[in-house]
């Protein structure tokens, strides 16, 4: 039976910055425009939570039965490892995917029902990235899913539920939160190349291969400067601080361009969930003052 350390461990917390830092992101926004709604806001970031906790534990379940994680580099699974049983692991999957639901049906009941099925569909992709038969994930698509969800879906969401109006500095937020959200999975997929290509998970880094794979981290990382750079246009030029997010972000692209592999990598994966989050409050920050 696994310690409640190992599950703490096994819900991935240096994942959480990417929780975070959207609602952070979208709370700003809403803030600038005089809109924010401090409590929605704190609800949002509780169903944003749940969703990473929830995906964190449905990967360790749906990896740890296919076996994916049974040479894993990175750290402890609580399936692959035999800490858990799958069917632990999967029931605090669907508690973790219970929180979000609820708290997310009161947004939908404050703000509008058809986010009912917005969070729907989130849940389904949470599950089906590494679940069902046919797991998105292992077909080169996570990293599309994650720009989507944790950026566009996450970060305007955020802003909606306060403002109930569309904002183009939402818009360009999400860019720059989704882009990093992306190069942490980029770079975890790097770091797994050599386990999911023997265990024929074909993630995009598998598909791309390792030397794409480090381009597209840099690209990614370029995207959310450019984004910062679009959300000060479009209000605020304080809003430019955000490009402190490159401090954090930059010993991690020298890393992964210099062609670190394996356990070399672990580092990366947080400093570009730091990279998110000082990217967030830097640019959240002003955007509030100036609100």
């Amino acid at each position: 039976m696994a310690s409640a350390g190992e599950w703490v461990q096994g819900a991935r917390p240096r994942t959480l910055p990417a929780a975070v830092s959207p609602v952070l992101a979208g709370t700003g926004v809403a803030a600038y425009v005089d809109g924010a709604v401090w409590w929605k806001a704190l609800l949002a970031l509780v169903v944003s939570l749940a969703l990473q906790v929830a995906v964190n534990y449905a990967n360790d379940y749906s990896d740890g039965i296919r076996g994916t994680d049974d040479a894993r580099v990175g750290p402890m699974r609580l399936v692959g490892s035999g800490a858990a049983t799958p069917a632990a692991v999967r029931r605090a999957a669907f508690l973790a995917f219970g929180v979000a639901g609820v708290a997310g049906l009161v947004l939908a009941a404050t703000t509008a029902w058809w986010l009912v099925a917005v969070g729907l569909v989130s849940v389904l992709a949470a599950w089906y990235y590494t679940g069902g038969s046919k797991p998105y994930g292992y077909l080169g698509l996570g990293e599309v899913m994650v720009f989507v969800f944790f950026g566009l879906v996450a970060v305007v969401g955020t802003t909606y539920v306060q403002t109930e109006t569309w904002e183009w500095p939402a818009l360009f937020a999400a860019v720059g939160i989704g882009s990093l959200a992306c190069a942490i999975l980029v770079v975890n997929n790097l770091r797994d190349i050599p386990t999911d290509t023997e265990a024929g998970k074909r993630t995009l880094a598998v598909l791309l291969g390792a030397d794409r794979t480090r381009a597209l981290y840099l690209l990614l990382v370029l995207a959310a400067a450019a984004a910062v750079v679009a959300v000060g246009v479009s209000t605020t030029w304080w809003a430019l601080l955000g490009l402190g997010f490159l401090a954090p972000a930059l010993p991690g692209v020298g890393t992964v361009l210099g062609g670190a592999v394996g356990p070399a990598l672990i580092p990366v994966l947080q400093s570009t969930g730091v990279a998110e989050l000082v990217w967030a409050v830097l640019v959240a920050v002003p955007l509030m003052l100036r609100g």
